[in-house]
């Protein structure tokens, strides 16, 4: 009777409200729709082939991976400058031990391991000695990028089997699970491997996240909190599996999953689970609203920001590896603006330049978008120069709506 009273109370939200409440959370979704729909009208479809879409993530794994950590940087009123070079400089790091012959899995754990010490080095300057992260991680852009010369001697690193690019442009396809079809292609049926491994972890990942989405709606319901009425709840839900399926079917189309898919995955899995579901990721968005309110109700505000830039230094070793895998090549001057692409991916995806607000999922898309963009235009035969034009505009517009959007809620 209990939950019943609480359901009865509940007052449904007309379609103004959700679309209010809402619009922040998916205006990237709809922002990715409508850019990948454009340029499959630009690029007649091309930008939608299996091929393409698989290689967006392959070419923009790096980035994504430092998005993670970026917004959590962001979310707690810091920024980092020092990312690509830093990335650079594992990436090398991550070639040299490759190349001694210890072994993939060492090289990958000892290169994150790098990562999380250099964190720490620049954790401990921000968080406890109280030097602003610009400063530091400035610092850290400079120190970093001149190591990466040193350890490289100015000249690549190649590593000295293919098992190690593998990890950038390697994908997942038991043989036992790919079977042949007639597919059409410029008006003929041609024979097509078709690999089943990406439909088939595509359905599981739909049941799985439509159980989640159910529990959590009858946990508000049994709580009294409000809940977007059922149709709204039906529609995102359809949109969810929607995406899910499109995508398992483009990579059921190339090849199979890509490995980097699978990392990427496992990553956001982690630290989405970490933002949402643990009192630590309940800390960093506190720290991020107010460190001084945060550290009046307990919570030790340093402590929370080094370890923030501790995740960020482990994340900058996965991104080098991926990295110097995709370019088969520890470069000396690698990293170049990935920094700048990692913050505009955090922006874009939502992340308030205030502090407090942002998500991982929302970086992820952010870094697609601008990923997507990138791809579109050189489909198109745009210039580099023009794609720096229209990524900084497109920058523009999302701080601008941030902004536009707090002053709509009353939060500045």
């Amino acid at each position: 009777m209990k939950g019943k009273n609480n359901t009865a109370n509940i007052q449904p939200m007309s379609f103004l409200e959700v679309a209010k409440t809402n619009m922040r959370n998916y205006s990237m979704f709809i922002m990715l729709t409508v850019i990948m729909i454009g340029f499959a009208i630009l690029t007649t479809g091309i930008n939608l082939s299996p091929r393409n879409f698989t290689n967006i993530f392959i070419q923009n794994s790096y980035i994504l991976v430092l998005a993670v950590g970026m917004v959590l940087v962001i979310i707690i009123g810091n920024i980092d400058l020092s990312v690509g070079s830093i990335a650079a400089f594992t990436g090398a790091i991550a070639a040299i031990l490759y190349n001694t012959g210890i072994g993939l899995f060492l090289t990958v754990f000892l290169t994150i391991g790098a990562g999380l010490i250099i964190g720490m080095w620049q954790g401990y300057w921000i968080a406890y000695v109280k030097i602003p992260a610009f400063i530091v991680t400035l610092a850290g852009m400079l120190l970093f990028r001149g190591l990466t010369y040193i350890i490289t001697n100015v000249t690549p690193i190649t590593p000295k089997t293919d098992s190690f690019k593998q990890l950038s442009i390697g994908t997942v396809s038991p043989q036992f699970l790919r079977i042949t079809a007639l597919m059409e292609k410029r008006g003929k049926m041609v024979p097509q491997d078709i690999h089943l491994l990406p439909i088939i972890v595509g359905l599981i990942v739909i049941i799985f996240l439509l159980f989640i989405a159910l529990r959590e709606r009858n946990k508000k319901i049994r709580n009294n909190f409000h809940v977007l009425p059922v149709q709204y709840f039906i529609g995102k839900q359809v949109f969810l599996i929607a995406l899910i399926l499109v995508m398992s079917v483009q990579f059921a189309q190339y090849r199979g999953i890509p490995i980097v898919f699978i990392i990427l995955a496992i990553t956001v899995a982690i630290f989405t689970f970490m933002t949402k579901n643990t009192i630590f990721g309940r800390y960093i968005y506190a720290v991020g609203g107010n460190s001084k309110s945060a550290k009046l109700s307990g919570i030790n505000s340093e402590n929370i920001t080094f370890f923030v830039h501790v995740i960020m230094g482990g994340l900058c070793g996965l991104s080098g590896i991926l990295f110097t895998a995709y370019m088969n090549s520890a470069l000396p001057d690698a990293g170049d603006l990935f920094e700048l692409e990692a913050i505009a991916a955090s922006f874009i995806g939502g992340a308030s330049a205030s502090g407090g607000i942002g998500t991982i999922i929302g970086a992820i898309m952010g870094g697609l978008i601008m990923g997507i963009i990138n791809n579109g235009m050189s489909l198109m035969n745009i210039g580099a120069n023009w794609q720096y034009v229209v990524k900084a505009l497109v920058l523009l517009l999302a701080v601008w709506y941030d902004i536009y959007t707090r002053k709509k809620s009353g939060m500045v």
